[in-house]
Parts: structure tokens; sequence; C-alpha cells
């Protein structure tokens, strides 16, 4: 969760970014409305501010000043997990809704360009801490609300193991303090979004320490072509990581995970791992809201996404660009602010809540490249190999870096530390590393080649007809963002952007 720093560079900033949202409701910019910025909002365009603004304006009207965006996950074991969920203020509970909001599959599915041709059933499997009691139930209420086929350990879509890969015992629910159902939901909801006829594979570790590294190879075991790992640990300094290596080196799986949810290094505590695993493609988070451009959607680098350099993982090749002396987070992103938040369902916690963190970001991307025949590509040279087939995000910012690193902190062209080369066009991405998801018709990329959309091997041949953004499935949409600037638009940057802890 964002730390006091954090909160006290925004405020910082506060005063600033009001004088400019002044000057722009009046219709004028004063020359010393960009002077005196800080290094952390310093060549940020007035546009990217005046977004910012529109949405912090957007989240007040619909979930209220007194609320706040918290960790769900707050205990003491040596990993935790990403995700984070809008709680009272003065209740301290989960925000929960009678129905979604955030955005569910059809925002997803048009944002990220997930054709509905798709059918292949490769297994995706997660990884979380604890047990979860309620996770069918809960996966099928989400399922059902979207029209999504059900999955369900009766009909072989879902199942639920522990570490070692057995169905008994499971880990006991976890403890107040430290809910990990939360996580767990927001994994399996943002896989059945990505990937509707994916498998999934839940294994729960015994608690937040080294059964979540067993994990990696159970999944592995139990057939999952990619393995989703939302939560870690900062390195420390002294102490190699290196040293837990072999957990994630599982050929023919790739490995994702989130890459931290508190900003470039972990606002001071350190590079998250295993998200600098040299085994692994780190996925950060992105802001992720409705316009009128071609796509129909626009993306900017979450402010508190995660990116770092490792203390010790060698750095790799591909990473060129990268200013790091060892390996560099992130290779790739997705939605992850909850100030644009995902909707899930989760009982515990009321019902309807919504999430985000760069745990919702790490499943999503996984299961994309499941889906698209890419399951086992191991490693971020292929994602750097394949940027043209990805949103290239521009702009956004997650911290102040070091003098000269200001690329492991700011949203560029090509490779940058919060977004790494963009986010996933899926439609592109089928059939990327040859193994291709079967003959049939093709889904084209744009270009005029076909793509198969069964399972199997081969390319597909043909024309094929240019990706598109997928019809509506059904569901409620709130990703838009609100429009005019004024009075409510300063209220909005007071509003949830200013209780994050």
């Amino acid at each position: 969760m964002s730390n006091a720093n954090q909160f006290a560079t925004k405020l910082a900033n506060l005063g600033v970014m009001t004088r400019l949202v002044m000057g722009l409701s009046l219709g004028f910019v004063p020359s010393c409305a960009l002077d005196d910025l800080s290094p952390e909002v310093e060549g940020v365009a007035a546009s990217e501010l005046q977004d910012e603004v529109a949405l912090n304006a957007q989240n007040l009207a619909t979930y209220g000043e007194d609320d706040q965006i918290d960790s769900v996950c707050q205990g003491t074991g040596r990993f935790h997990c990403l995700a984070q969920i809008h709680k009272s203020s003065t209740t301290r509970r989960a925000k929960q809704f009678a129905t979604p909001t955030g955005l569910g599959p059809p925002d997803l599915m048009a944002a990220y360009n997930i054709p509905h041709t798709i059918t292949a059933s490769p297994i995706v499997a997660i990884v979380d801490a604890y047990g979860y009691t309620a996770l069918e139930s809960d996966l099928g209420k989400y399922r059902t609300q979207y029209g999504l086929p059900a999955c369900t350990i009766a009909n072989g879509c879902l199942k639920i193991v522990n570490s070692t890969g057995a169905t008994t015992p499971l880990p006991p629910n976890p403890p107040a303090n430290d809910d990990w159902t939360v996580e767990t939901a927001l994994d399996v909801d943002m896989v059945s979004a990505a990937c509707p006829t994916c498998k999934i594979l839940v294994i729960q570790a015994t608690d937040p320490g080294d059964t979540l590294l067993t994990a990696q190879a159970t999944a592995k075991q139990l057939g999952a072509v990619v393995v989703s790992d939302s939560w870690g640990g900062p390195e420390q300094a002294g102490t190699p990581a290196t040293a837990q290596e072999s957990a994630f080196n599982q050929p023919g799986m790739t490995v994702f995970v989130a890459s931290g949810d508190n900003g470039y290094d972990d606002a001071g505590q350190g590079p998250d791992y295993p998200g600098t695993s040299q085994y692994t493609i780190a996925v950060g988070g992105t802001a992720l809201v409705k316009d009128a451009s071609p796509r129909g959607w626009k993306e900017t680098a979450w402010t508190s996404g995660g990116s770092a350099c490792s203390l010790s993982i060698p750095k790799p090749a591909y990473q060129d660009l990268s200013p790091c002396q060892f390996k560099a987070t992130t290779d790739i992103a997705a939605v992850g602010d909850p100030a644009t938040g995902l909707a899930v369902y989760n009982a515990a916690n009321g019902g309807w809540i919504s999430v985000g963190g760069t745990s919702a970001s790490s499943p999503f991307v996984a299961a994309i490249f499941a889906e698209t025949g890419n399951g086992a590509v191991m490693t971020g040279k292929f994602v750097k190999d394949n940027a043209a087939k990805l949103n290239d995000v521009l702009s956004g910012t997650n911290g102040t870096c070091p003098a000269g690193q200001g690329l492991l902190c700011t949203a560029k062209a090509g490779w940058d530390g919060p977004t790494g080369y963009g986010t996933p066009n899926a439609a592109l991405l089928i059939g990327t590393t040859g193994g291709g998801n079967g003959s049939g018709s093709g889904v084209g990329d744009g270009t005029g080649n076909g793509n198969g959309n069964g399972t199997g091997t081969g390319n597909g041949n043909g024309n094929g007809t240019p990706g598109q953004p997928n019809d509506v499935i059904g569901g409620c949409s709130t990703g838009g963002g609100a429009s005019g600037l004024g009075f409510a638009a300063m209220l909005g940057l007071v509003g949830l952007r200013r209780r994050r802890r």
C-alpha cells in the first residue's frame, strides 16, 4: 500500500496541480503553473493532468470523499499480495455494491482487442496463500453476471489444490488482517475476463512463505501453460535473490508476476521479488479510461505501479535500454489502477467490490498469453521482439527516479519501467510463437494474415479480417472519464488519490 512518503509528495504537488486546473477551467494556464512542479510531475503534459483531474472527479462522485484505497494483505509473511480495494474510512470495510462497479469483461475484452473467436482452453494457474472456502461460489456469481460459461470443479474447468497438488487438505481461510480471499477472487475473475474458455488451476499455499515457491513446480506438473503470482517481497541488500531462482525456472511454462503497488523501487523498500527474477515476466499497472481515440481507450502509467532495478539478478541482454546494472522491471503491463478499478465478487466483503493493483494486471496478461498460444515464451525477450503487437503507453509516472534514470519511472515510447513495452493487443498476439491456436477460420491482425482459433499447430492461412474489439457480452461499464473541470474537478484532486494509505 502507498506509504507516507508517497502521500507527502502527492500532497506537495496538490497546490500546483490545483492552480493548473483552475487555469484550465477558466480557459487559460498561468505561466507559473508548470514552473515549480516537483520531479514527480515535471514533464507531464497539461492534458495528462486534465485527464487525472477528470478521473478523480469521476471517482469522487462514484465512491465518495471518505473512501480510501488500501492493500488487502497486511500480514507479516515473507510475501504480500498486491491487491488494493476501495474501503470506507468510517467502517474500514470493503466498499460493496448491489451491482458490479468497475471494469468488467465487456470493457476489458474491448480495450485489449480479445476476439470472441478464441475457443482454446489451456490451463492457467493462480498461486495464492491460504484457503478460500467460498471460491467456487464467488467465481460462479461473477461469471453468471457477465454471461460467461460456468467454471466449476464438477465440469473440470476449476481445480483447487494445496501447494503439493493434492485436493485435500486445503489450507484454512486467511486471518482477518491478511485477506488473501480478495486476491484470489481478483485473480480468477481476471482470468475469466481475459479467457472465458480457459481452465483455472488455483494452488493454495499454506501461508505467505516458502510454500508459494513450492507451488510453481506444482503448477507445471499439473499441466499449466502459464502461472500468475500476484505477490512479492522486497529484495534485501546483501542477500542475493538468486538463491530462490530455481523455483521459477519451469521450462515450457511462463511465470507472470505483479511488479508491485508502491511506485518506483517500492517507495524505497527495494525491488519486489519475484518480479525481478530472470525466469519471470514482470507485469506493471496502468490507468485505463474510455476516450474518443480509434482504440476507444486511453492508458497511462499508474502512479503506484511498480518498477525497479534488482539488487542481484543479472541483467538480461534484451534489456539493452534499461539504465539498471541488474535486471529491471517491468516487461509488459495492463490495467491496475484501483481508481479505474475492476469489478470483483467476494461474498465475505459484501459481494461486488472494486479492486485494483498489479495483482489484476498479472493474471489478466497471463490468461491472454495462454489463450493466444504463447504460454511457453518464458522471458521478457518475447515481449520485446513483439512490441509492435502491443499498445505502447506513452505517458504517466510512478515516482521520482535517480538522476539520469528517468526511464525507470516515466512512460515513454518503447520500453520504460512502469509499463515495459506496453499492453497486450490480443488479436495481434494469436499464434505469435508458431505453436498457433489451431486450424480453421482466421482472425486477422490487420495485415491480412489469418490466425487459427482452435487448438493444435499452425498459424492459419488465408486473408483473415482485421482484428476488432469484440462485441459487448453484457453487464455494466463505468470505465469512462468524467467531463468538465471547474470546482468539481478540484474536489476530485482531494478525493481518492489523496486518501490512499
